[in-house]
């Protein structure tokens, strides 16, 4: 079912890949295609009820982004205990395939190019979605942009068996360091990741730092950016945060 209505535009469909449906939402008319993942728990539509849309909306009445999000299907399942690690592990990893083999295509018949390249961005678990959709499809992802970023995800994976290949393929932390020279590094190295964390309640900095290291020893571009103490792992700073960064990543 499509809906439409202010230049919002919603689709569902049923994924194989993670065996539940999946729901994209569009934002805007026209412009550079931004995938905005939600946090950990949240829905397609979350980055409209936490008013997200409302400081973007400069950018997207500009026609300089288009705004897609969808629902985090994965980590849904990562704050349940009950859920068995391997299953968390093949999730994760068929929610990352989901989002190269259905999302994207479905994105760039939105956009009518079937070559667009699309920016990732997102906080807390969201970052972490937007760092590994670049950092594995680099034929798709032109940039990441990463607020508040929480990296190591072994917490949520208890249980899951010590040599996993979900795991290791779907963690930027775990692969990152072992690729070997090729075309797949070569294109990442044409990439750019944007890190940003506050210095407040909750947060984390050397998640970002940690993941930025591992980013230049591989020679792939980065940038940390540090905020201060006023600026809490909360909805208050990732709406002052993502509309700097887009704006950065679209100007002419």
């Amino acid at each position: 079912m499509t809906t439409a209505a202010h230049n919002k535009i919603s689709t569902q469909w049923h994924s194989e890949r993670v065996g539940q449906p999946l729901t994209l939402v569009r934002w805007g008319h026209f412009g550079q295609p931004v995938l905005l993942y939600p946090t950990a728990g949240g829905d397609a539509e979350e980055m409209e009820r936490m008013l997200m849309l409302r400081v973007l909306r400069g950018l997207i009445d500009a026609g300089r982004i288009k705004v897609y999000s969808l629902d985090s299907v994965a980590a849904r399942e990562w704050s349940d205990t009950s859920v068995d690690g391997a299953y968390k592990c093949a999730l994760l990893d068929g929610f990352q395939q989901a989002i190269h083999e259905e999302v994207v295509p479905a994105i760039r018949n939105d956009c009518d190019d079937a070559g667009a390249e699309i920016i990732a961005a997102g906080a807390s678990i969201g970052a972490f979605n937007a760092l590994s959709s670049v950092c594995r499809w680099p034929d798709a992802f032109k940039a990441a942009v990463c607020i508040s970023g929480s990296y190591d995800i072994d917490r949520f994976m208890k249980n899951a068996p010590a040599q996993d290949k979900h795991l290791y393929f779907s963690m930027p932390s775990r692969y990152l360091p072992h690729l070997p020279e090729g075309p797949l590094l070569e294109q990442l190295r044409t990439r750019q990741v944007l890190f940003a964390h506050g210095g407040g309640r909750w947060e984390d900095p050397e998640q970002d730092w940690g993941m930025a290291a591992a980013l230049g020893k591989q020679g792939i571009p980065n940038r940390v950016d540090p905020w201060g103490e006023d600026y809490d792992h909360d909805w208050p700073t990732w709406r002052a945060m993502i509309p700097k960064y887009l704006d950065e990543l679209t100007r002419d």
